[in-house]
């Protein structure tokens, strides 16, 4: 957060005791994160990341497939399009799939190395680390932006924060413009925003969502991870002795103490920390990986970063911050030997399950038929005997084209003696439509006891020589 002088401490809750006059605080006051800039190993991976995935979100709704938009979740009509595959509701089962790989995948690398997914391709991670890119061009590196932070107020300290925000904002709303248009198409879209002519509701989220960017980002930063993110309170469960974690060798690091870079520690008696608080400077958090593993801590690597640069400039050897299990600290594994103990069993089973499901998710798209029908019983329209002395029932098929080309149906049915269907039995289908057909069937009297009958409802692909089967009833009345 940036807004504030440096040295002014949040707002925290008061709460007044019942039994005095005197209230009391609940928390312990945090004072304003200005973290520091860093360059290294972890933070080209962070800013790889941060590029991946912004360019997937804000490149992938402008991506067409055939005559429509590559990914779009069309709620008005109940259908979504992923790339070449169209989803109808009855596809929710494609979701809940989806929904326990994200889940096993989250217990997976948190096992194996923490909490990846925070410090490196969690929205509010990669949004912030924006944010303050945006704040350091406008208002300088940290110790620039303290200080004008600290200044008096002036026309120049008013113009940086007018435009750092009116930038923020702006991205924040092409953020929430972005997001509505995988649920709008995002060309209609953009023309109703350049006509002032949005729906209520494209309007709401458009705002909604970018205003919580906004606000996440350029304000609550690291107290979306500290107190309001459940991920941070829940993952110790994930985590034992032998997970990646960022850690500080404090058998080589302690005692702590500043020297210049000719001195040897050994005869100061000192570790190879020179207390220089780089690590804490650069920390999105604020907090000091020299206390120990702490559930705030996002696993960035930031502080591992800002501690290699510091042992280069001393001649010491990297790596006194760094990713690292507890049992190879405490048993001083080599890198090799790390590895051997984080692939552990817990971390196959993990691996062997995960595989599984999405290989059985590959496998079920992959046979997915292009399309499916659902029978349903007219029970507006009792058994009768028609024209002829025939049995006749009525049923309504609901056939769904999941393909992205005009089909053609041919229904036929069976499982009675003489059964055969009366009405037109060729339906044609559009591009990703569902189609509701009345089938009339009849069946010779007394073909059949009276009764209800097992039959089967065959329906062909004309195009597709494909087909698919349902199962119903035919209910002959009693005499």
């Amino acid at each position: 957060m940036s807004d504030s002088n440096p040295d002014k401490q949040r707002v925290i809750p008061i709460i007044s005791d019942t039994t005095s006059t005197t209230g009391f605080n609940l928390y312990a006051s945090e004072k304003l994160i200005y973290p520091r800039s860093v360059s290294g190993y972890f933070t080209n991976l962070r800013w790889l990341a941060v590029w991946v995935t912004q360019i997937i979100f804000y490149g992938l709704p402008w991506i067409d497939w055939g005559q429509r938009q590559a990914v779009l979740f069309d709620l008005g009509t109940r259908r979504f399009y992923i790339l070449g595959l169209v989803l109808h509701p009855q596809d929710l089962v494609y979701l809940s799939v989806l929904l326990i790989v994200a889940a096993y995948s989250l217990f997976l690398f948190t096992a194996v190395a923490g909490r990846l997914w925070c410090g490196y391709a969690c929205p509010q991670t990669v949004y912030t680390e924006i944010f303050l890119w945006i704040e350091k061009k406008i208002c300088g590196d940290r110790s620039a932006h303290m200080r004008r932070d600290a200044e008096p107020w002036s026309a120049q300290k008013i113009g940086r924060k007018t435009v750092k925000h009116a930038i923020w904002l702006a991205f924040s709303l092409w953020t929430g413009f972005t997001f509505v248009g995988y649920f709008t198409p995002i060309r209609v879209l953009g023309a109703e925003v350049f006509a002032l002519d949005l729906g209520a509701w494209e309007l709401f989220w458009v705002f909604f969502y970018g205003l919580a960017t906004y606000g996440n980002a350029g304000f609550l930063r690291e107290q979306i991870c500290k107190h309001m993110c459940p991920y941070a309170r829940f993952q110790s469960a994930m985590f034992d002795r032998d997970t990646l974690v960022v850690t500080y060798d404090q058998a080589r690091g302690d005692p702590r103490g500043s020297r210049s870079r000719k001195a040897d520690p050994i005869k100061l008696n000192l570790g190879a920390c020179v207390d220089c608080d780089l690590c804490v400077q650069v920390c999105p958090t604020g907090i000091d990986i020299r206390n120990g593993l702490q559930y705030e801590c996002i696993g960035c690597g930031a502080c591992a970063d800002a501690c290699d640069t510091v042992m280069d400039k001393m001649g010491y050897k990297r790596g006194l911050v760094k990713y690292a299990t507890e049992n190879a600290l405490a048993n001083g594994w080599s890198k090799a030997q790390t590895w051997r103990h984080v692939l552990r069993p817990r971390i196959l089973i993990y691996s062997s399950v995960l595989m599984a499901i999405v290989l059985a998710l590959a496998y079920s798209v992959h046979e997915r038929k292009e399309f499916r029908v659902d029978v349903v019983r007219d029970r507006g329209v009792m058994a009768r005997i028609v024209e002829g002395g025939k049995i006749e029932n009525v049923y309504r098929l609901q056939v769904m084209n999941a393909s992205e080309a005009v089909r053609q149906y041919k229904v036929t049915i069976s499982g009675l003696p003489g059964l055969e269907i009366s009405s037109d039995n060729l339906v044609s289908v559009g591009a990703a439509q569902t189609h509701w057909m009345v089938v009339r069937a009849v069946l010779p009297f007394g073909a059949a006891e009276p009764g209800s009958h097992k039959i089967k409802f065959r329906i062909y692909s004309i195009d597709m020589d494909d087909e698919e089967s349902e199962k119903s009833t035919f209910i002959v009345p009693i005499n």
